[in-house]
């Protein structure tokens, strides 16, 4: 079982920067590929960006692509996700989520374990 509590949203202004982190619990931290995931109001969840196991490998939605860096420690148990040049379009609830499978995945239903959300808010 994986316990994940994310950290760092707030209310920031459009071209702001803002990290998001998120502590995991359980043992087996360093084998579990990664990824944080958002949600707008009246929309989907969709997928932002993923890590595997050890860091060597990301993957970003095209809407965050040189904007936001996911990056992991496994010594701390912790992802985090550093957001540059915000836009009020990246205005949502931001979850970390676990999958039981080292190699990075973009399919929220993959993922086993999920946050309960940090909310990030950019104003135009």
């Amino acid at each position: 079982q994986v316990q994940l509590v994310e950290s760092g949203g707030g209310l920031v202004q459009a071209g702001a920067s803002l990290r998001l982190s998120c502590a995991a619990s359980g043992r087996s931290f360093s084998t579990y590929a990664m990824g944080w995931f958002r949600q707008a109001p009246g929309k989907e969840r969709e997928f932002v960006a993923t890590i595997n196991w050890n860091g060597g490998n990301t993957y970003y939605a095209d809407s965050v692509k040189g904007r936001f860096t996911i990056s992991r420690d496994n010594a701390k148990n912790t992802v985090s996700l550093q957001m540059n040049s915000l836009k009020p379009e990246d205005t949502a609830v931001y979850y970390c989520a676990a999958r039981i499978s080292s190699g990075i995945g973009t399919n929220r239903g993959s993922y086993n374990y999920w946050g309960q959300g940090a909310q990030v808010t950019v104003s135009s």
